[in-house]
């Protein structure tokens, strides 16, 4: 513990609403910056874990000045999850009830975090385009037409939103750094990040690039670099990436940008997690992965800001999850070329999930709920598979047998198995699956693993442009 952290006392807060803002800023030492130092500010340390804790302040806080949003009211907006968060985190301080749409590719745990704040959720589709009547801003516009009483915040078009940057984090950035700050990498969700804090910047210093961080599939990055107006693609990134120019943004600060992949964006939020023990979410990934690009760069040494936006925690089940990262074909893993390759949990590498034989149904089936698969093989003392145990054997043993929690599984598994040896074909697997049966790939020597029908949707997919 160094001298200067003894003496540092943290303050005592009447109200978690009072935590909000005044992040620290953080030097990363231990990842490749090329010439360039590289700070990141920790807006994930905001009571609600990300920057949009600061917005939300804003944005209630000035519906309340003009009498938009009365006592009790309802607070509705469309967002990818950290606004939604933050509205309910403040909206709940301040007595007001919060309904979020977001679309069906959020994460679950931003899902569950937002109901057990209070939020009510509604999912949309996230396939379709913004002229959809079903796209995510589209639907919350029109609930709270519907709802008497309901005021929809609207961050994309709420100028409150770039005020509460100009005014509190493009200041404590401009503080922290001494006045010495050569660019700042940054996102769109809203837009508000880039205008308030890019405005700030550049009345204090026109020289200060700011340098755009856009999802591979954004219209954003080639509407900077090139002028160039594209039809928007799809992407995994959480909270980052427009198919649409927000009205609060102001892309004329924006100096550059980069595309960045969802993988690269993935990975190297999984490598600022290993080399500098943060964890941060996947849109951080995106930021840092752009940042580390314009660093390395760089022939002389410039001081570089991006910032933490948001906790990594919420993304445990996807981007920090191996088998969520190799199913989307983040992660390579050796190749054998035959239907090895279509067994999504391999064995050999301690990936699936068996039970013994003698192990007592009950323990089966919290294995199941604990690891969310419907079926498990069965092995007996030399590893060899001698019956597999899906949910509809469990479903019967409890039913028409009764069977006691602490029978073994061998008295209620499947003994009809389907193998196939590594050397099969896909026609034999596809064959075996239009059973309704699981495919054991297996040979004499080992039990390799379990091919279902997602699977094989998994495998084919990759195949796809």
């Amino acid at each position: 513990m160094t001298e200067s952290s003894k003496t540092r006392t943290a303050p005592v807060y009447g109200n978690v609403l009072e935590m909000i803002g005044n992040t620290p800023m953080l030097e990363l030492t231990k990842m490749d910056t090329g010439p360039c130092r590289l700070f990141v500010k920790m807006e994930s340390m905001n009571p609600g874990n990300s920057i949009k804790d600061r917005i939300a302040m804003s944005m209630i806080e000035a519906a309340e000045a003009r009498g938009e949003l009365k006592p009790g009211g309802l607070i509705i907006e469309a967002t990818a999850g950290n606004t939604g968060l933050a509205l309910a985190l403040v909206g709940s301080q301040k007595g007001y009830t919060v309904m979020v749409v977001v679309p069906d590719k959020m994460s679950d745990e931003k899902i569950s975090h937002l109901r057990a704040m209070g939020a009510e959720v509604m999912l949309s589709r996230s396939d379709v385009t913004r002229e959809h009547p079903d796209y995510y801003q589209n639907v919350a516009a029109r609930i709270a037409e519907e709802r008497p009483g309901a005021y929809y915040i609207n961050q994309f078009a709420n100028e409150a939103n770039a005020a509460a940057h100009y005014d509190t984090t493009g200041p404590e950035i401009w503080e922290q750094m001494e006045g010495r700050i050569d660019a700042f990498v940054a996102g769109v969700g809203s837009g508000g990040t880039v205008t308030g804090v890019g405005r700030f910047l550049k009345e204090h210093d026109p020289a200060v690039q700011m340098v755009l961080a856009d999802p591979e599939g954004s219209i954003l990055e080639p509407l900077v670099n090139e002028g160039k107006e594209v039809e928007a693609g799809s992407w995994l990134v959480e909270g980052i990436g427009e198919d649409f120019v927000p009205d609060v943004l102001d892309l004329d600060l924006v100096d550059t940008a980069y595309a960045i992949h969802d993988r690269d964006a993935m990975m190297t939020a999984r490598e600022l997690l290993q080399k500098e023990g943060i964890l941060a979410g996947s849109s951080v990934g995106t930021l840092l992965n752009a940042a580390l690009r314009y660093c390395r760069e760089q022939t002389e040494p410039r001081r570089v800001v991006t910032l933490i936006c948001d906790n990594g925690a919420k993304y445990l089940s996807k981007m920090f999850n191996d088998h969520w990262m190799i199913d989307q074909g983040f992660i390579d893993r050796p190749k054998h070329d035959n239907i090895r390759d279509l067994i999504s949990r391999r064995h050999l590498d301690g990936e699936d999930y068996t039970l013994a034989r003698h192990e007592p149904l009950a323990q089966a089936v919290r294995r199941m709920r604990m690891y969310d698969v419907s079926q498990m093989a069965v092995l007996d003392e030399d590893g060899s598979v001698e019956g597999l145990l899906d949910e509809s054997d469990v479903l019967l043993a409890m039913t028409r047998h009764q069977a006691a929690g602490n029978s073994p599984v061998s008295e209620h598994m499947t003994k009809k198995l389907e193998i196939i040896a590594p050397d099969g074909s896909l026609d034999d697997v596809l064959k075996i699956l239009e059973n309704d049966k699981v495919a054991i790939v297996a040979d004499k020597e080992h039990f390799y693993g379990l091919i279902t029908r997602i699977d094989v949707i998994n495998f084919l997919r990759k195949q796809l442009p």
